[in-house]
């Protein structure tokens, strides 16, 4: 497979309009992350206000990332472990609210679950506290309350000519300290020199062994273009400026289009389907599952085939040390989901609907039982699936059928 990561900046890029992830976008992450693709969100928001977006697309349970603030710090979505951070030094907060009270500016950071300012009744500075779903906090004293070392702070104005000249000021006058850059015409961003989303993710790319071309970016912004850069796949949104759009690799629909997915079901599953499916991948995705729990391992899958092994041991024996028919019928229905799964559709996903087995002879203790099944019948709304089971001498065991239904995402 050629892709193992895959980065989305967030807002107008994997979030519509309304900052909704849409249901065909969701499926398809939920698909490439079950191939073993692992998925980063890329954001200029806080990691708290991503946490709700990683967790409604399963990145804890598939090993994904979070890259927040820009680049300021990365976690691992499934603990929250830090494994990449760039700060502001907190001596320099003082200069930068001496500057902002002095330009008129509300200045605002981030603390845990906070949003701490010294202008609550900024709208900009409301709106993103609502937007990350935040608590806000107002300090007229705002550096000697900032005792911490942030990792980003903004100044905010709807004076958009004032926070430019103070953005050009800056980029001379901090060169080398921190770095200032304008995410929206209202917000003047400053983090720590050197901090961007495309340095960050290379950073993180040189830690999982990951190679410019194994990764994917879609992107939207000027923030993103060093990160659609630094992949060997760049994809702009279609909803994307024209100078963004210069800088990509491939233009996909806009954001209100479900982009993303469109791209994701064309560039990589349309691969994957057509190349086949690699095993280390789902036996290592399924170790958590009851499919781990009772050893099962996959030996071959396609659209059409699928095999995996079982031992007779502790797990799936009866009290005598024969292989139980539940285990049995569980070992039918996992390897007939999996192949309903890869024989469908990117915006379709299966329902095991029945299971009937026929039990024809014994297996011991000891030995290994091997399931091969294949499709046959593959409907617009069924899959029909046999399922034979054999001991590691090819005596049948089982034979079981499964039907799966084939429900369309809405």
């Amino acid at each position: 497979m050629k892709y193992k990561m895959l980065v989305l900046d967030v807002d107008g890029t994997l979030l519509n309009d309304e900052k909704m992830i849409s249901k065909r976008t969701a499926h398809a992450l939920r698909k490439v992350q079950q191939m073993g693709i692992r998925v980063m969100l890329a954001s200029g928001r806080p990691t708290y206000g991503l946490l709700p977006l990683a967790k409604q697309l399963d990145l804890g349970s598939y090993d994904g990332f979070i890259l927040s603030y820009n680049g300021g710090q990365v976690i691992k979505a499934s603990n929250g472990e830090v494994i990449f951070e760039r700060r502001i030094n907190p001596e320099q907060i003082p200069y930068l609210e001496k500057k902002a009270v002095k330009n008129g500016f509300a200045i605002m950071t981030y603390n845990g679950d906070t949003v701490v300012t010294n202008h609550a009744d900024n709208a900009h500075v409301a709106a993103e506290a609502e937007l990350n779903g935040m608590k806000l906090e107002e300090q007229e004293l705002f550096s000697v309350m900032i005792d911490y070392s942030p990792c980003k702070c903004m100044l905010v104005s709807d004076d958009e000519e004032a926070l430019v000249g103070l953005e050009q000021h800056w980029k001379r006058r901090l060169n080398g300290v921190l770095d200032v850059f304008r995410s929206e015409p209202y917000f003047l961003e400053v983090v720590a020199s050197g901090v961007d989303k495309g340095n960050t993710l290379a950073a993180v790319m040189e830690m999982m062994d990951v190679k410019t071309d194994e990764v994917m970016v879609f992107g939207d912004g000027v923030a993103d273009v060093s990160m659609l850069q630094v992949a060997g796949m760049g994809i702009a949104m279609g909803n994307a400026p024209d100078s963004v759009k210069r800088c990509a690799d491939h233009i996909t629909l806009s954001n209100n289009e479900d982009g993303v997915a469109v791209a994701v079901e064309n560039l990589i599953l349309e691969e994957i389907r057509n190349a086949g499916v690699p095993l280390e991948v789902l036996n290592e995705q399924s170790k958590s599952t009851l499919m781990g729990n009772l050893g099962i391992q996959y030996t071959f899958a396609s659209p059409e085939r699928m095999e995996a092994t079982m031992p007779v041991d502790y797990r799936t024996r009866q009290p005598f040390g024969i292989l139980h028919g539940g285990a049995t019928l569980a070992l039918a229905e996992t390897v007939a989901g999996i192949g309903s799964m890869i024989a469908c559709n990117p915006d379709e996903f299966v329902v095991g609907q029945q299971v009937s087995g026929n039990h024809i002879s014994s297996a011991h203790e000891g030995d290994t039982v091997r399931a091969v099944a294949t499709i046959v019948h593959k409907g617009r709304s069924s899959h029909v699936w046999n399922v034979d089971v054999f001991t590691s001498t090819g005596k049948l065991v089982s034979s079981v059928r499964v039907m799966n239904s084939v429900l369309k995402r809405r």
